[in-house]
C-alpha cells in the first residue's frame, strides 16, 4: 500500500476543530484539499502529519496558535471614529467589515470584526477570527498522487 512521502501531492478531507468542539472548516470529497508536500501549501505540522499515511487513513492532529493563525495581537485593535463607517450599515458586536487601509502607499482591503460600537465609536479587532486558537484537525487521505523523482 502505498505512503504518503515527501514531494507527493496528496488530496485529503479534513474537518477543522476548536478546543470547544466548534468546527470551523469541513472539507468533503466534494471539494477536497490537494496539496503538495515540501511546498508549504499548509503548516508544518500539518504536513508533517500526512507523511507515511495511506489512502483510507485517519488522524487527528491539534496545532498551537503559532502553526496556525497566529497568538491574537493587542495592537491588531482599533477604535474608529462611527463616522468614519458607512452610514449604511449599523454596525453590531460580531459583525465582519471590509475596511480600506494603506501600506507602503497602496490601499488593501482588509477584513475586521466589530467588537464594540457605540454612538461615537466603533472598536474593530483586525487579528485573524481563528488567531490565538488551538485547531483540531481530522485529516483523512483520500488520494496520493507519487511525485516523479529524477
Amino acid at each position: 500500500m502505498e505512503k504518503v512521502e515527501n514531494n507527493d501531492t496528496v488530496t485529503i478531507t479534513y474537518i477543522g476543530k476548536l478546543d470547544n468542539g466548534e468546527v470551523f472548516a469541513t472539507i468533503t470529497e466534494k471539494q477536497p484539499f490537494i496539496l503538495t508536500l515540501g511546498e508549504s501549501q499548509a503548516p508544518p505540522s500539518l504536513e508533517q502529519a500526512l507523511l507515511g499515511m495511506s489512502i483510507g487513513d485517519t488522524k487527528t492532529i491539534r496545532l498551537d496558535p503559532d502553526e496556525g493563525y497566529g497568538p491574537r495581537r493587542k495592537e491588531l485593535l482599533h477604535t474608529l471614529d462611527r463616522k468614519s463607517i458607512s452610514n449604511k450599515i449599523a454596525p453590531k458586536p460580531g459583525m465582519l467589515l471590509s475596511l480600506s487601509i494603506e501600506k507602503e502607499g497602496k490601499e488593501h482591503q482588509v477584513p475586521a470584526t466589530i467588537i464594540e460600537a457605540n454612538d461615537k465609536t466603533v472598536t474593530v479587532d483586525y487579528n485573524h477570527p481563528l488567531a490565538g486558537h488551538h485547531l483540531t484537525y481530522i485529516l483523512t487521505v483520500i488520494g496520493i498522487n507519487k511525485s516523479l523523482q529524477i
